[in-house]
């Protein structure tokens, strides 16, 4: 197995009411899964392929829960990257050199019976996990963008956060709010529904705590 690890920063926005039953073993809002997600890797390595400053972005689509099963995705990278950090990557997201069911990734893969073809594309991404904001565009693909909550009364910006000691994606994710259209081979529109601000740390064998 090769040895990678991941530290990134993301912007998650699925079609979920606020909080996501998901984080809580529970059924989706609507029935189905839907979701489209930025990562912006400031430190990384794949054996010894250096991933420092690498983005990727992915579109996913479940017709029920994700442990139903029979989904799709599709992984787009940044055209920036060089060929050996495109190949490493991508075999990240698929979740190759992973124990099995340890990460997101390795989850989403499993559960999916349709794994489209990786774009190369610009992509203009932007995430300031702490005031919850962020920018997703991959041209033709993505339209993304989140922000905090607010309290509908007051417009008062409102924080609530998710913590997952055991959890295969983060250890602790910052709530906010997401609108975010995607074309191309997966078609998804959401509008102020949940969006997902983390700090992730990931290995080969799953979320490296920070308490490790």
């Amino acid at each position: 197995m090769i040895d990678w690890r991941i530290k990134a920063r993301e912007f998650a926005n699925c079609n979920c009411d606020y909080g996501c039953p998901c984080q809580f073993n529970a059924l989706p809002t609507h029935g189905t899964c839907e979701a489209a997600v930025g990562y912006q890797i400031d430190e990384g390595h794949f054996g010894d392929v250096k991933l420092d400053g690498v983005r990727a972005a992915a579109v996913y689509k479940w017709p029920g829960p994700v442990h139903g099963g029979d989904g799709e995705m599709q992984v787009i990278i940044d055209e920036s990257a060089s060929d050996a950090q495109r190949d490493a990557v991508f075999r990240i997201l698929k979740g190759e050199e992973t124990e099995p069911m340890t990460t997101v990734w390795s989850v989403y893969t499993t559960m999916s019976s349709k794994i489209h073809d990786p774009l190369f594309l610009p992509i203009d991404f932007e995430v300031d996990v702490e005031n919850r904001t962020a920018r997703l565009v991959v041209p033709g693909v993505i339209d993304g963008i989140g922000e905090p909550i607010r309290n509908p009364a007051t417009g008062n910006i409102h924080r609530a956060r998710i913590d997952l000691p055991h959890g295969f994606e983060f250890e602790l994710a910052e709530m906010g709010s997401g609108t975010t259209t995607t074309s191309g081979a997966i078609e998804l529109s959401f509008e102020k529904s949940y969006g997902q601000f983390a700090e992730i740390h990931l290995g080969n064998k799953g979320v490296i705590r920070s308490a490790a």
